[in-house]
């Protein structure tokens, strides 16, 4: 017993250092970033403590507080007097077709600040991030930072939404693949029809929503911008519409390929079961005969009958010809009938 002890406490030891470490390889990141009317703090894999801290200096709610640090939280938008808080689902750039995995952003944005917390697998927010922290391209990083927290959320939400874009296009270079497989009977394509259709509804949950959010977005961001911003908003929605298109268009081609998928195997099966059924119909007669010949009681013919017309052999050409000669008569009434064709 004590031996069993010991090694459990060993066992809970190393699965709390396990989880210690994977904790501690999980980088988080806050970054904070000077405009000239504005800030900017994006927070990468967010810890509570960091959000109550942030939620302390710009008078944060408490429930925007438990929404943030929550891996998965329904999109959802609250507006206050001097901010409001917003969350978006958008699917990572680096996903592959099939793994349902989404990405979630918690916007805060006032007049003088915008907090973004993610989980830091949005690749073009980290990239945004990034320009505004170095040089690398003088200009964007001042059309970025040189006007209002407005724009600069205009210009998160266009370049994820130019993200969709790239997923959209992903799934009509898939559309395209698995057209050619449908209508090639020697590779399987039901796995991947299930797939993409189900990445196309998990797409459309995303889309669909996020429609409607940009545009509470674009009425609350006025009061905290100078500049008017409604023909950037209305860009992006615009955007989010060919999005929504290209997923609508994208489910009726995956239905048009499910039916059409359907219709050949079960002509594939009906074709074997067919064939395999004629083949079965075909040796009744050579059944029948091996079946009484194959029993242990005298028959005409049989052995000890001795019949020797033409040879040694003449019982058993006799019942070769009584087998073929039926069944030759079947198929060529079958052929008549055109149940066998060519």
């Amino acid at each position: 017993m004590e031996c069993f002890n010991l090694g459990k406490g060993f066992i809970s030891k190393r699965l709390r250092s396990g989880r210690k470490s994977i904790e501690d390889s999980i980088e988080r990141k806050i970054e904070t970033i000077h405009a000239e009317k504005f800030e900017w703090i994006d927070v990468q894999n967010p810890d509570r403590s960091d959000i109550e801290k942030l939620a302390k200096k710009y008078n944060f709610n408490e429930l925007n507080i438990e929404d943030c640090v929550t891996r998965f939280e329904l999109p959802k938008l609250d507006s206050y007097d001097d901010h409001f808080f917003v969350i978006l689902h958008f699917p990572p750039l680096s996903q592959k077709i099939g793994i349902s995995k989404n990405s979630q952003l918690s916007i805060f944005i006032g007049k003088n600040f915008i907090v973004t917390v993610h989980q830091g697998d949005l690749k073009p927010l980290v990239e945004l991030v990034e320009i505004c922290k170095t040089n690398s391209d003088e200009e964007r990083k001042n059309r970025l930072l040189e006007k209002s927290s407005g724009l600069l959320l205009h210009e998160m939400i266009d370049v994820l939404v130019d993200d969709l874009l790239h997923t959209s296009r992903k799934i009509i270079a898939n559309l395209d693949e698995i057209e050619d497989r449908v209508f090639d009977e020697t590779k399987p394509v039901a796995r991947s029809i299930a797939l993409l259709r189900r990445e196309i509804n998990r797409q459309r949950r995303i889309v669909n929503p996020l429609k409607r959010f940009v545009l509470e977005i674009a009425k609350n961001v006025k009061k905290f911008s100078d500049e008017e911003l409604t023909l950037y908003y209305d860009d992006v929605i615009d955007h989010i519409d060919k999005v929504i298109e290209t997923l609508e268009e994208s489910r009726e081609t995956m239905e048009i390929y499910k039916d059409t998928d359907f219709v050949l195997s079960t002509e594939k099966t009906n074709k074997v079961l067919g064939l395999l059924t004629i083949i079965f119909t075909l040796a009744i007669p050579s059944t029948v005969i091996g079946t009484f010949y194959g029993m242990n009681v005298n028959l005409p013919g049989g052995i000890g009958e001795g019949l020797m017309i033409i040879g040694p052999h003449t019982m058993f050409i006799i019942i070769i010809l009584a087998s073929a000669i039926p069944a030759i008569m079947m198929f060529a009434y079958f052929k008549k009938l055109g149940w066998i064709s060519s």
